[in-house]
């Protein structure tokens, strides 16, 4: 299978938005896709696409804020999981952060969730111990 990985364009917004949709049916509002990709998009283009055969079948958006890396929205759909899409996209955003200086990711997902947490464990991702918290400032 021959997965293509490359940077998000303007023509891509709206077959990300349903691939993110698709994939995280059950993401609060403040999650919402299209306002997400225009605030990102305001910072910087680390958004990250995998493509089978002109099909958007994965994406992965990337932040870095000078002392540390992110990963946010890490999605392929369920059936291209297991294929080395969510590890090229994953590759591809670390080489990206990587270039910009950065020397460590983060990433966050639900606890409940062990068989992506199996997934990063086998790039190389460790659980820290650690809080998350988080809190609105805007309530948009």
């Amino acid at each position: 299978m021959k997965v293509n990985i490359r940077k998000y364009r303007s023509k891509d917004k709206v077959p990300l938005v349903k691939l993110w949709e698709t994939v995280f049916p059950d993401d609060p509002a403040h999650n919402e896709p299209s306002k997400v990709i225009d605030a990102k998009l305001a910072v910087d283009d680390l958004i990250f696409l995998a493509e089978l055969d002109d099909q958007l079948i994965g994406a992965c958006m990337a932040g870095y804020d000078g002392h540390r890396g992110w990963l946010y929205a890490v999605a392929v759909l369920p059936e291209y999981r297991k294929s080395g899409a969510g590890r090229r996209l994953v590759e591809s955003a670390m080489k990206a952060l990587s270039e910009v200086g950065c020397i460590k990711v983060n990433l966050q997902i639900r606890s409940t969730n062990t068989e992506v947490a199996a997934f990063y464990q086998s790039l190389g991702f460790e659980v820290e111990d650690r809080m998350s918290m988080g809190r609105f400032i805007r309530s948009d």
